[in-house]
């Protein structure tokens, strides 16, 4: 099993993400290889109540790909990670879960991603429960135990080394703890003419994993699988759907727990 892909060129995809996601926390309405904001949120299953809970200008930059918070089943004053976390959207979806006696702390490496989350949780009140801080998804600056749930949302396919990232959550999850998540995978593995292209990287295709070689990494770092389902979702760009038709690119959403 090989999650650690070695043919990109790793500092180069750092800067494509941040760029890309730079203009996603910017620019909202720009023209990207997906789709965003609150009608994308809709579609893929967010709820009324949790959509309400989110402040619109984190709703527009919303990127993710699919819904996962009725498999991540929150709880009142339960603590949550949530990696990759963007302009905060499933940040402040999972603050309005867990109450005012949880917590959810926030992970982005993308500089106007964590400052525009931290500034619309400041101004929303909400700095009691959450709070995001700018770091690596493979380095979680976190205690062993220290959450009941790892939520993210089309993220992890951006890691070069996703074998990491499973690693870190599984070591940061209490036991019994769950990861819920919604992520790009793949049907049939990627020639490394998309795997080495950086725009493809950033824009959550080139770096997919073959489904089972992903779901072989999460129960590789002591995670047991419990739900796999497919979303409705779908890429938009030309580029992108070629792709995805070719190698059957493709959203699903995955609940695994820390045994």
């Amino acid at each position: 099993m090989n999650t650690t892909i070695t043919p990109i060129d790793v500092r180069e995809l750092d800067d494509k993400v941040q760029q890309m996601y730079r203009l996603v926390a910017e620019t909202p309405r720009g023209h990207y290889h997906f789709e965003m904001g609150g009608r994308l949120a809709e579609r893929v299953g967010y709820p009324a109540d949790l959509l309400h809970a989110v402040p619109e200008e984190a709703l527009e930059s919303f990127a993710g790909v699919g819904y996962f918070f009725d498999l991540a089943d929150l709880k009142p004053g339960e603590r949550v990670v949530d990696l990759g976390s963007g302009s905060g959207t499933d940040s402040f979806a999972a603050a309005q879960r867990v109450g005012p006696t949880g917590k959810v702390v926030g992970i982005d490496f993308t500089p106007e991603q964590f400052e525009k989350a931290a500034r619309l949780a400041d101004r929303a009140g909400l700095g009691h429960v959450v709070e995001f801080w700018q770091r690596r998804i493979e380095h979680l600056p976190a205690a062993d135990e220290s959450f009941d749930c790892a939520i993210s949302n089309g993220v992890i396919n951006l890691a070069a080394d996703k074998k990491a990232v499973f690693a870190e959550i599984a070591r940061v999850l209490r036991p019994g703890g769950r990861l819920a998540l919604a992520d790009i995978v793949t049907e049939r593995q990627l020639v490394e003419a998309i795997v080495c292209n950086t725009d493809l990287w950033a824009s959550c295709i080139g770096g997919a994993a073959q489904e089972d070689t992903y779901r072989e990494a999460i129960e590789a770092a002591g995670l047991q699988v419990e739900v796999v389902r497919r979303n409705d979702y779908a890429f938009i760009s030309d580029q992108a759907v070629g792709a995805s038709m070719k190698y059957g690119v493709k959203s699903v959403s995955v609940l695994a727990r820390k045994v």
